[in-house]
């Protein structure tokens, strides 16, 4: 993973490996404010938590997890659920978009949800679902990146500073 803004697929010891790494970005996006499912408090002993599942949920085969390095470290990420119903095996679900603080508008959420679509495509799936907060950047970004956008959903759920937010629901066919 060499390189700035280099996008890779982790495996299950690859995810594990970097579980420091990847709670360190998950830790700053909750510090920062955005609502990706924490409260405070939250540091890196609960993100490594969290990024310990997702890494058994790779050895499982129901998570793509993939990590964008920039300046020699990671400091993006970005699932592709996979653990869907029977009814439903061409759609996956965007989950955790992050971007460190300190590398943001570098390309790398942009390059991030580039491969992820492609990791879909090379798994069969051809619908991917998202939500995300209203007015962010990542509305924008998704936006901008061809995403159709469903609807608002109000009072949807908390930021970190436990103020109310709605979320965008986003689809698009790759």
């Amino acid at each position: 993973m060499q390189g700035a803004g280099e996008v890779v697929e982790l495996d299950a010891a690859e995810a594990v490996a970097a579980v420091g790494e990847l709670a360190r970005v998950l830790a700053d996006c909750v510090e920062g404010g955005a609502s990706v499912s924490f409260m405070p408090p939250f540091g890196q002993r609960e993100a490594e938590a969290f990024f310990r599942d997702v890494a058994a949920g790779v050895a499982d085969g129901k998570t793509v997890l993939l990590a964008a390095k920039h300046n020699g470290r990671i400091e993006g990420t970005v699932q592709l659920g996979l653990d869907t119903p029977p009814n439903q095996p061409h759609r996956g679900d965007v989950k955790k978009l992050l971007v460190h603080r300190n590398a943001r508008k570098a390309g790398l959420a942009s390059k991030l949800m580039v491969e992820l679509e492609n990791a879909a495509r090379r798994r069969g799936r051809s619908l991917l679902v998202l939500d995300t907060v209203r007015g962010g950047e990542a509305e924008r970004l998704y936006t901008r990146l061809g995403w159709q956008r469903t609807g608002v959903i109000p009072d949807y759920a908390y930021f970190p500073d436990g103020t109310l937010c709605d979320t965008v629901v986003f689809w698009k066919k790759v």
